[in-house]
């Protein structure tokens, strides 16, 4: 985690993180942003390793509204973070939090259950999209072999046909672009019914260029019990590799 670019030393910039999602998938007791890694939350890992970039100020966190967690630890004591009302999906919350930053040029919109991201990979996407002056996302080349599925009568899937991934990429978080076009963009996307996965799919649907910023792919999103074990392993790694950098310099 290298120091912040230099000729954005000064600039400031905010995170949206929705986190009113329930992830079903982890079948667990409850919201998975609220499980546990190291003894803290999933939801406290992202945004101390958000909050703890020189360029970020403020956080901008949307949870449900009967949320019964977030008021139990210590993010909710934080005065750069700022708590609005999360949506049925994704999408809205992220819409939830963009209505909190009408003034800002920049927003970035993180994942609350990806605690990997490092402080070199926000400064990658910060870098390249002001260079650019346009949004872009961390994204990494797709590596394996990609099939598209087929089902059969009893529903059990089974392979169609071997898909070419030599232009393929997994989309990553954060992702930025220019706060008034996205939230713009992701109106327009909503009122056409539009199903919106990441905020590069809504800037896609009004045609707005998208970077693809390669990162690094400890940037897992904690989907499956199985990544608890994962993103403990991958945070670990990351804090020795901090460990080693100070003492390099």
């Amino acid at each position: 985690m290298n120091n912040a670019i230099p000729f954005v030393e000064n600039q400031q910039f905010v995170v949206v993180v929705p986190a009113a999602g329930v992830g079903k998938r982890m079948l667990a007791s409850c919201p998975k942003q609220y499980l546990t890694i190291n003894e803290q939350t999933i939801l406290s890992h992202t945004i101390k390793r958000l909050l703890s970039h020189k360029n970020i100020a403020k956080v901008i966190v949307a949870i449900s509204d009967d949320d019964g967690y977030f008021v139990k630890t210590a993010l909710s004591d934080n005065p750069n973070i700022i708590k609005v009302s999360g949506g049925e999906e994704r999408v809205d919350s992220v819409l939830s939090g963009l209505q909190a930053i009408d003034e800002l040029d920049w927003v970035l919109v993180h994942d609350a259950a990806r605690p990997c991201i490092t402080h070199d990979d926000i400064d990658k996407l910060i870098l390249q999209c002001l260079e650019h002056n346009t949004g872009g996302i961390l994204a990494a080349p797709v590596v394996d072999t990609m099939k598209r599925a087929s089902s059969n009568d009893s529903g059990q899937a089974g392979v169609d046909k071997t898909i070419d991934r030599s232009s393929l990429w997994h989309a990553f978080t954060p992702q930025m672009f220019k706060a008034q076009e996205l939230k713009e963009a992701i109106i327009q996307a909503k009122e056409k019914g539009l199903v919106i996965t990441d905020e590069a799919s809504a800037i896609e649907f009004v045609g707005l260029p998208c970077l693809l910023i390669p990162g690094r792919r400890d940037n897992i999103k904690i989907t499956r019990p199985e990544d608890l074990i994962l993103a403990s392993f991958y945070l670990n790694q990351q804090k020795i590799e901090h460990e080693k950098d100070k003492k390099c310099v």
